[in-house]
């Protein structure tokens, strides 16, 4: 597959997949050209991209301005993140091949390779989105979203599956994956030393247990995988109406669909309306500890059918000396994420000449604490009922300022609200 074929296969499977799948499936090819015609190098741009992002073109940080991780950290971080890459697509094909018989399809190991290195394009494509200022890590969880969706398109024709078992086939292959990413996130991290954070609680390993001769699964209660069940029944409802909507060819109907199949992957099995504006109001106040409020702002948005709100404020005393940024957000539909960080990071501490960061459980809190001693600044964060999250950061205030600022807020009025627009999915 020279240039100009690996364009035009990405262009057919991300406009054309319905078209395409069948095409890739009677392909003859094997493991090896695979890997070093197409999987060697379009996971190459998720990497690629986290570099420059990083280390050239830098985040951007209150009272700090532009971040960047130096140029050696974020190599390694590149390399170590690429040879990951590349174990989670052998590792998911591994899963996709495994699950084929129990959704009553037919095991192949070249057809499960090819079904996950297709899929995955659209991810790795959008991921170079990344280097786009504000809207870019929506783009690229589009591009996740989407590499599900051309999943659920291509596994009957490579695995040569039922049609109407597609759903419970993708949903299981992409709470597997989700799983393995976790997993594989935090060795990076790890290994790559960029941050502390991570390190998955061995009490909440994930078993899958699969009856082959009736095409059910069943899911340990007690595991990460058990946790994450209502997930995948409110997925495999949500592909079913998808699978639905698209032979209807109703073009509103395939968006609200797809809505739905978004909603119950990141909404955590529910469909959640996100606190309105004036919801979110009162727990912005007029002055925190004494220090007036002296800008905030406070929207709801909707995107690929999920709603997130987000409160932001800043308060300075009048000399200007001290000024603390207040942020509040609401995952709404994509609450899930954060009782995802609830279950992959469960305590972690890291100490350097410079400052200190600690990640750990207060009560169903969890809470993530960063001090530079150089910068005399600080970020205490809080993850209130696997929903909202709670963030201050100051520069010129110790933590224990920061945390009587927190302790000033009214957090449980804001923990009551958990389950404010949230329909079971």
């Amino acid at each position: 597959m020279n240039t100009e074929q690996l364009i035009a296969r990405v262009r057919s499977i991300l406009l054309t997949p319905k078209t395409e799948w069948p095409v890739i499936a009677s392909e003859a090819d094997t493991p090896a050209g695979l890997f070093t015609r197409y999987i060697l190098i379009l996971s190459a741009i998720p990497p690629v991209a986290g570099f420059l992002k990083h280390s050239l073109i830098g985040i951007s940080a209150p009272f700090i301005g532009t971040v960047r991780i130096g140029i050696g950290a974020g190599l390694t971080a590149a390399l170590v993140q690429y040879a990951f890459g590349l174990v989670a697509v052998y590792i998911v094909a591994l899963i996709v091949n495994a699950l084929a018989p129990t959704f009553g399809g037919q095991k192949d190991w070249m057809q499960a390779l090819k079904t996950t290195a297709y899929a995955f394009t659209a991810s790795w494509i959008a991921s170079a989105f990344v280097i786009v200022p504000a809207l870019g890590w929506l783009l690229a969880l589009a591009g996740g979203v989407y590499a599900i969706y051309l999943l659920y398109l291509g596994l009957p024709a490579t695995m040569r599956g039922p049609s109407d078992k597609a759903a419970g086939y993708t949903a299981v292959t992409v709470i597997s994956t989700i799983v393995l990413s976790i997993v594989l996130g935090v060795v990076v991290n790890r290994i790559s030393g960029i941050t502390g954070m991570g390190g998955m609680d061995s009490s909440r390993s994930a078993t899958l247990q699969i009856n082959s001769g009736n095409g059910s699964t069943t899911i340990d209660a007690n595991s990460t995988l058990g946790t994450l069940g209502a997930m995948a029944k409110s997925m495999q409802a949500s592909s079913q109406k998808l699978q639905a909507a698209q032979q209807s060819g109703d073009p509103a109907a395939q968006n609200k669909a797809a809505g739905e199949v978004v909603g119950g992957l990141f909404g955590a099995g529910e469909a959640v309306e996100a606190l309105s504006p004036e919801q979110l109001k009162p727990f912005v106040p007029d002055t925190l500890d004494g220090l007036p409020r002296s800008n905030y702002s406070v929207e709801r948005n909707t995107a690929l059918g999920l709603q997130v709100a987000q409160a932001q404020a800043t308060y300075r005393d009048t000399a200007g000396a001290h000024s603390v940024d207040l942020q509040i957000v609401d995952m709404g539909g994509a609450k899930g994420l954060a009782a995802f960080a609830g279950w992959a990071v469960q305590k972690s501490e890291r100490e350097t000449d410079t400052g200190y960061e600690r990640v750990y459980q207060d009560g169903s809190r969890m809470i993530h604490e960063e001090w530079n001693s150089q910068s005399h600044s600080g970020t205490y964060d809080l993850v209130l009922a696997q929903r909202f999250t709670v963030k201050l950061h100051s520069t010129g205030l110790s933590m224990d300022d920061l945390k009587g600022l927190a302790g000033s807020l009214n957090l449980s009025g804001l923990e009551a609200l958990k389950s404010s627009g949230v329909k079971p999915g």
